[in-house]
């Protein structure tokens, strides 16, 4: 079957599948778009269940792409930094890069949702249908039930092409593993989240500084913080589900109040709901979700979380279902059909995937531990050294990540790992300070190690 102009159905209608069907109707398809959930143009923001998005140059790429990212700007906070801080008190500024270009933006994932919906649904050709669910998947006769669930009836739509952008739950996927058209696998992590809020200042302001997002590293939990546009703050804290210092153990007004007051002393006066808000609400899940394949003939093909659910620590779950988007777009200028494509896209992409999910579980040891030691300073101060000295074949691995969409993850997790070798040996030893370190060796190891990027 061909391509070209055919209808195709998106399950879920999350900022992945908005913008999938957004370049879907570039290509000249009429698309149908199929949303559980109430519309987010008219329903108010979930509470206590999500955390704010990092927007970072894959994810505005991709919105370059569909030629929606001017619709998004306005809602955009940049952050130039992680803001240390420290348990024994004071602050301390990590800049993500060395370019006035290398920012992450804040946005809240409601805003951004609700805009990419907006734009969909002025395309001529993208019908939203909200309220209705995903019931089952007939693959033999490659037909999906979908239930409204206004009006509890069910609906036949045909699965050639449907693709499932229902996210980290999938019942597509689940669907599919069921029928043992797929292997998957679903790893919890046994540490968990809950979202704070950081209100303005009495004059309407930011109580804190709003270009850099804010982590208050302590070893087994940590809470961050990023900026919103209407001078709040959107808080979370991640730490052990259970345990003797645990979400299960702050179970009284008394345990949170003394947990916040010995963790985290300069904040608890700017959260002034947080008991309230760590009693009332629910725990969220972190995990991470692998599959192989990605798709069935040409029926579906599993995109976004649906494939590859990630941990959010590197700030890259929404970035890389963009990516996801962009490189599904440029498949389609290349095959005539479903299948071929489904089958490329899988191949291309789950490497990359895989790659992301490791490093976003690394970071995650990254932000609530090792940002604050003295030796991990020295080995990100010399990282961004190297990178003045080497750009064509040192470039931090986090800023291939974040600022590089020309990157692969896969190539940054390679490379990343030789420079960590490189990072750990060159500040060995005594090496105490920057004017301490071996250039010359650094420089030899490079040379060896790292081709140059094209």
């Amino acid at each position: 079957m061909s391509t070209a102009g055919a209808a195709v159905r998106i399950i879920g209608a999350g900022p992945t599948g908005a913008l999938l069907a957004i370049l879907l109707q570039r290509r000249g398809h009429v698309v149908e778009l199929y949303e559980s959930r109430a519309d987010p143009r008219t329903a108010a923001a979930e509470s206590g269940r999500s955390i704010n998005l990092a927007l970072a140059d894959r994810g505005i790429h991709a919105l370059q792409i569909a030629g929606v990212f001017r619709d998004l700007e306005a809602a955009m906070l940049p952050m130039r930094g992680r803001l240390i801080h420290h348990q024994e008190g004071g602050t301390s500024l990590q800049p993500y890069g060395q370019r006035a270009n290398e920012l992450i933006f804040s946005i809240s994932r409601h805003q951004l949702n609700r805009t990419l919906i907006e734009v969909a649904a002025r395309q001529p050709g993208v019908t939203i249908h909200f309220e209705h669910r995903l019931e089952a998947a007939d693959f033999e006769a490659a037909t999906a039930l979908i239930r409204d669930l206004r009006q509890e009836r069910l609906i036949s739509v045909p699965m050639r092409p449907l693709l499932a952008a229902d996210g980290a739950g999938s019942r597509m996927r689940r669907g599919l593993i069921a029928r043992h058209l797929i292997d998957a696998d679903e790893t919890d992590l046994d540490h968990g989240y809950k979202e704070l809020s950081i209100p303005p200042d009495a004059a309407g302001h930011h109580a804190m500084a709003a270009d850099a997002l804010h982590i208050w590293p302590r070893g087994e939990h940590m809470l961050i913080a990023l900026p919103n546009a209407d001078g709040t703050f959107t808080a979370t804290l991640f730490m052990p589900k259970r345990g003797r210092l645990s979400f299960e153990s702050l179970n009284t007004g008394a345990a949170i109040e003394a947990f916040i007051a010995q963790s985290f002393p300069d904040v608890r006066a700017l959260m002034p709901d947080c008991v309230a808000e760590l009693q009332d609400h629910p725990v969220g899940s972190l995990g991470t979700v692998t599959a192989a394949p990605w798709h069935h003939r040409g029926m579906t093909a599993l995109i976004g979380d649906a494939a590859h659910a990630i941990v959010p620590f590197h700030g890259q779950g929404m970035n890389c279902c963009f990516e996801d988007c962009a490189a599904f777009d440029a498949g389609m200028g290349r095959h005539t059909s479903w299948e071929d494509l489904f089958a490329e896209f899988g191949a291309q992409r789950k490497p990359d995937t895989d790659a992301i999910a490791a490093m976003a579980l690394d970071n995650y040891l990254e932000m609530r531990e090792r940002v604050a030691h003295p030796k991990f300073q020295l080995q990100q101060a010399l990282s961004l050294e190297l990178e003045r000295r080497f750009p064509q074949r040192f470039i931090p691995r986090y800023s291939m990540v974040m600022f590089h969409h020309e990157i692969p993850y896969r190539v940054a997790l390679e490379r990343g790992a030789i420079q960590a070798q490189l990072l750990a040996e060159l500040t060995a030893g005594a090496v105490s300070r920057i004017e301490d370190v071996d250039f010359d060796r650094a420089a030899r190891e490079i040379r060896a190690t790292l081709a140059p990027l094209s």
